[in-house]
């Protein structure tokens, strides 16, 4: 069997291997620069809308007698701890396999096979990533890291849902009456003297406090003006 010429030439010099690249899986991405176009923003009706499917799904999926569905008890598990785990605003989600098999306490191989289960069915998807170690050297060196997850509900699981996997109707006349609600407080607030309004627009503090001793002297300036105008055309008709 031939050795590799660089290994026979560090071997002849003296020199040690030099590891250009870390290990990383297939596929993975750089962390940091791959997420934007993967993660989504959420909510939580949405991510209990999932929950829930995942739970109707699993019991649909059992055949009689067996003990788990097509997901599994603790990719069930999961799903709630992704829903808790989730950032709404971003839909950040990149919690590591320790991380997962601390907080559930399963070992990493049922932890791997519910991820699996789920994202073959449809529930979740992920990247995986890398970063960099840092070392000096030729080439890349990087490692892995955790993966990034990403919620989804599948078509099959939603039609299981019903009426719970729609957004709750809106009544027919609810636009109506919040305009309706808009103009009587907008109405109001015109009837308001300057002095009264920043109590009805903001807060109760320092600065509503101000506003309104701004406004008092306002409105007694303009009420004086008003009575002078009105003495001196009172006046003026009697002449």
């Amino acid at each position: 069997m031939f050795a590799p010429l660089g290994d026979i030439l560090t071997a002849q010099h003296g020199l040690k291997p030099l590891r250009t690249v870390e290990p990383v899986r297939r596929h993975s991405r750089a962390a940091g620069r791959c997420e934007g176009v993967f993660w989504r923003r959420t909510d939580r009706q949405e991510v209990r809308r999932i929950v829930m499917a995942a739970r109707r799904y699993e019991l649909a999926t059992r055949q009689p007698g067996a003990r788990n569905g097509a997901l599994g008890s603790v990719a069930i598990e999961l799903v709630e701890l992704f829903a808790n785990l989730v950032d709404f605003r971003t839909g950040r989600l990149e919690p590591s396999l320790d991380t997962l098999m601390r907080m559930l306490k399963r070992s990493r191989d049922a932890i791997s096979r519910a991820l699996k289960a789920l994202r073959a069915h449809g529930f979740i998807d992920w990247l995986r990533r890398y970063v960099s170690t840092g070392n000096e050297g030729r080439g890349p060196q990087v490692q892995q890291t955790s993966n990034a997850y990403r919620l989804s509900l599948p078509a099959r699981a939603l039609q299981l849902l019903g009426r719970y996997g729609q957004p709750a109707p809106k009544p027919e006349d609810a636009d109506q009456a919040r305009q309706s609600r808009a103009a009587e407080i907008e109405t109001h607030r015109q009837s308001l003297t300057l002095a009264e309004r920043p109590l009805f627009d903001m807060e109760d503090g320092p600065l509503a406090r101000a506003l309104a001793r701004l406004g008092a002297g306002i409105d007694k300036q303009r009420e004086s003006a008003r009575r002078s105008e009105s003495h001196s055309n009172s006046i003026h008709m009697r002449k």
